[in-house]
């Protein structure tokens, strides 16, 4: 933490990241291109606006330099500005990134994807998971020709397309009509994913979900959902966003054993880079091409979807991954942290209030009232402390190129802030330690 730029509480000043998030406010809605990144997530007047990343590492525009955990919304798994992925991408700069036809390096790439997730047939690559998983959609659609999607209910998110954001708090601009095309199921409950597709028989044309999220799958419930799919003649879809690479290299699919029928990549693909992935069995992926008799579905159409720098970047990323052995490398460290914020937390007392959880590779934290209920203020005055200590994070995801220092650091900034927090559970009131409004969920009706 550099000290010549906080106040007597020890608490970051950040007049120059005010000023540019009031520019940013003023020139694009939200202030930020991902709502996830809004300033409305962190404590008022501190949200950072970053000037460089390096490994574990960035700068705000104020000069202050944290630890960065969940590194560009779990995109940048291997650090900034990776020197492998870097090289990557600079060799291909040269060489010029988007042309008339398609580069050999669309064929490279496709090749690499292929070989490190095997349980896959073919793949089609784009800029953004939304644009995957819409396409996904499509095609099953197409292929079955039902019209309703099933989407898992405890997952927060799958696309900015109407047929899920629909189903979220902030729909407005969006028909009932459209809405009324989505279903859910809850996740780990077959029984009550038959009793769906039994009540919408021969309606839906997919199940779509994250195969794991911040708890692991029951047992034979990805199996079951399979089978399900297969009774039912509908498509099964993971949304592989994040458990790709970081539940193994080739998904959480390869890990688990259970194939879908269509899968999406994105996030880690491309190291912060913009690259997502559909991919899937080749009976249902080819209707989205040529060589096909059936009627076209327009599946995935993008000038920029195979800039060479960017499938440059995917392929040093699925090369480093397997010779590193990146993902064993992320549980570690995630170990490491998580067994030492809950020690932390419970040498303060709040063990039940501030709690880790999630795969090793992937943690969160709930903060949590005095009655154990989550709370926003709470974790309002949890973020606070953690900037205060020069620890970004809000989620505690972790990056391969984090190193025990840094894991250590963490746990004693962790420590302080549950200091704190054990004092306004024990005023049953975190008022007076948030220094503004508290911070917000992303999906609410309005602002």
């Amino acid at each position: 933490m550099d000290t010549e730029h906080t106040d007597k509480t020890g608490e970051f000043l950040l007049p120059r990241s005010r000023m540019a998030n009031e520019r940013l406010h003023a020139m694009i809605p939200g202030g930020a291109h991902t709502y996830a990144k809004g300033d409305d997530q962190y404590p008022e007047n501190l949200a950072p606006v970053i000037s460089h990343g390096r490994g574990a590492h960035v700068w705000d525009i104020d000069g202050n330099r944290y630890i960065e955990y969940g590194s560009g919304l779990r995109s940048v798994s291997l650090g900034h500005a990776h020197p492998r992925v870097i090289e990557a991408v600079r060799r291909e700069l040269d060489r010029g990134s988007n042309f008339v036809r398609p580069s050999i390096v669309e064929v490279e790439a496709a090749e690499r994807f292929l070989a490190t997730v095997p349980t896959a047939e073919m793949v089609k690559f784009a800029k953004n998971g939304s644009d995957a998983t819409t396409a996904a959609v499509r095609l099953a659609r197409a292929a079955t020709g039902r019209p309703r999607v099933a989407i898992c209910a405890d997952h927060p998110f799958f696309s900015v397309d109407d047929w899920f954001i629909g189903t979220t708090p902030m729909s407005a601009g969006i028909p009932a009509a459209t809405n009324e095309l989505t279903v859910t199921f809850p996740y780990g409950d077959l029984a009550a994913t038959e009793e769906l597709l039994t009540r919408y028989q021969d309606e839906v044309a997919c199940l779509i979900l994250e195969p794991a999220t911040h708890t692991e799958p029951p047992s034979g419930y990805l199996a079951g959902l399979r089978e399900l799919a297969d009774r039912h003649g509908c498509v099964l879809i993971f949304d592989e966003m994040i458990t790709g690479f970081r539940w193994s290299e080739a998904g959480a699919q390869g890990l688990y054993g259970v194939v879908p029928d269509l899968s999406t990549f994105g996030k880690a693909l491309g190291n912060g880079f913009a690259v997502s992935a559909l991919a899937g069995r080749r009976a249902l992926m080819v209707r989205g091409g040529l060589r096909h008799s059936g009627d076209r579905v327009f599946l995935l159409s993008t000038t920029h979807g195979a800039e060479t720098h960017s499938l440059a970047a995917a392929m040093a990323v699925q090369t480093t991954y397997v010779e590193e052995g990146v993902t064993a490398r992320l549980h570690t460290l995630g170990e490491r942290l998580a067994a030492g914020v809950r020690e932390a937390a419970a040498g303060m007392g709040v063990g039940d209030h501030i709690v880790v959880r999630g795969r090793a590779s992937n943690l969160v934290f709930a903060t949590l009232d005095e009655n154990r209920q989550p709370s926003q203020q709470y974790r309002t005055l949890f973020l606070r402390r953690l900037l205060a200590g020069g620890v970004l994070a809000p989620s505690f995801v972790v990056s391969s190129a984090l190193d025990d220092a840094d894991i250590d650091h963490t746990v004693d900034v962790v420590a302080q802030a549950c200091a704190v927090y054990r004092k306004a559970l024990d005023a049953a009131d975190p008022t007076p330690w948030l220094a503004g409004r508290p911070v917000k969920p992303v999906f609410r009706r309005l602002a």
